[in-house]
């Protein structure tokens, strides 16, 4: 079992760290601090883990009873040397308008997704034979922070048309509160500041009801109408124990092609995850990157076979873990059993699915703005030079595709658009022009980007 990171020592009294110690993954402290950091990693991932799948029109309870699972997955194939909670990830929302603006259904979603699991496993088992190179070969700074720019940015006419108009001061209310919230607040409670946003949000719009009675305005659809910002009347009838709703996939090539492009955001978000647990922990975690990509891959195709969302590696989690310097994996099970027992209660499902559109509005205007613009942070930690044409003009044309939901009809029955011709455009746009660039352009290219530039070379030893 200790093969499996199932087994941990004691640290200490299992009490309180010594000043400056850190409890390394293979440690844990008393089980009841342990799960009590558990139920702490829960609540830091719950503000986007539950707001995803809300966004993406999926089940809120089956996305967090399949984000333990995808945990212990996790876990398991890394073998408990990379601690990490595994929730659904944002980077898919945009998909899923998209393909919902389109006619898709819930289960061509989670086909499309399912599809992008896979390739992303296969990219795992590929960085695992021949080493993260191949990556940053195809995908360097500029493509990397590019399609996650338009990824994130793509997403702003959803905030827009639909959930801020739905109550434009409650939205503006919760988008200056959230952004105080990130802003001011210190340590853990600046990890949950979108979860504080919600609940803000969630008992302001109650407040309006009981004050003012019901707003007219759009409620999901396009006419104004009169309705309840906050509408519990599915609370009650809700079981307080039970299975989430399950749904098979079905596949659609136009979806799929819309949904693959993600594939490079999640390799980055992974491979940064890995780098900066390795950095944390003093241990060299270079050779689970790919473990840790196929992981995710085989988790995120496991929840979308049943209708589950997509997940990720949590950077929600590793603000905890640096906060506390426990970097037990024992929490991390601790979290995924009580993220499994939230999934068996349907009351719960039904209390996140009455989030206001209001009330999303404005934290949508944060969290896809901060999404977009984690493309920049990935271009100023590479030094990527825009004043370079090799590097602007792919990544300007692709941006403005994505965010403009440019298209091009190639037949009467397809078409691409959006994200996924943004995405084409930004990489085989910036590979023929490399072709053709002068040596003097290309000279100013570093090749990996800075989240994994370590990987494949040597190894630094690991820190007492």
């Amino acid at each position: 079992m200790g093969g499996l990171g199932v087994r941990w020592t004691l640290h200490g009294d299992g009490k309180t760290p010594a000043p400056g110690a850190v409890v390394r993954p293979d440690e844990r402290l008393s089980w009841p601090r342990t799960f009590g950091l558990g139920a702490q990693h829960v609540v830091a991932m719950f503000g986007a883990s539950f707001v995803a799948p809300v966004l993406m029109g999926l089940d809120p309870n089956l996305a967090i009873m399949m984000s333990g699972v995808a945990t212990v997955i996790f876990l398991l194939a890394t073998k408990g040397r990379v601690p990490s909670y595994l929730g659904c990830s944002l980077s898919f929302v945009g998909v899923a308008a998209t393909i919902r603006a389109s006619g898709g259904s819930s289960a061509t979603i989670t086909g499309a997704v399912l599809v992008v699991g896979a390739v992303l496993f296969l990219v795992g088992l590929a960085v695992q034979r021949f080493g993260a190179r191949i990556i940053h070969a195809a995908m360097p700074p500029v493509v990397t922070g590019a399609v996650v720019m338009l990824i994130g940015f793509n997403l702003a006419p959803v905030t827009a048309s639909t959930y801020w108009p739905q109550d434009q001061w409650t939205a503006l209310l919760v988008m200056l509160f959230t952004g105080l919230a990130v802003v001011c607040l210190r340590g853990f409670f600046s990890r949950i500041a979108i979860f504080l946003g919600l609940v803000f949000g969630y008992l302001l719009s109650w407040a309006l009801d009981a004050v003012f009675g019901k707003i007219h305005s759009p409620a999901g659809g396009a006419e104004a109408v009169d309705h309840w910002r906050l509408d519990l009347s599915a609370v009650s009838h809700a079981d307080w124990i039970g299975l989430p709703s399950f749904h098979a996939p079905s596949f659609e090539w136009s979806a799929i092609l819309v949904a693959l492009p993600v594939v490079i955001a999640l390799v980055a978000e992974n491979a940064g995850h890995v780098k900066a647990v390795g950095e944390m922990t003093g241990d060299s975690l270079d050779d689970k990157l790919g473990t840790a990509i196929a992981a995710d891959g085989a988790a995120s195709m496991l929840s979308t076979a049943v209708g589950g969302p997509p997940n990720t590696t949590y950077s929600e989690n590793i603000g905890v873990m640096a906060a506390t310097r426990v970097y037990s994996t024992a929490a991390y099970w601790a979290a995924a059993c009580f993220a499994l027992l939230f999934g068996l209660c349907p009351k719960f499902g039904a209390v996140v699915a009455a989030i206001p559109g209001g009330v999303l509005g404005g934290i949508t205007v944060i969290l896809y703005g901060m999404i977009g613009l984690l493309g920049a942070q990935i271009w100023t930690n590479a030094k990527v030079d825009l004043r370079n044409p090799l590097n602007l003009v792919p990544a300007a044309a692709g941006i403005i595709i994505g965010v403009g939901g440019v298209s091009l009809k190639i037949t009467d029955s397809f078409e691409l658009s959006g994200i996924a011709l943004g995405t084409i455009v930004v990489i085989t746009g910036y590979h023929v022009l490399r072709a053709f660039a002068p040596d003097h352009l290309k000279t100013q290219e570093p090749l990996l980007d800075s989240g994994t530039s370590t990987y494949d070379e040597e190894k630094p030893a690991a820190k007492g």
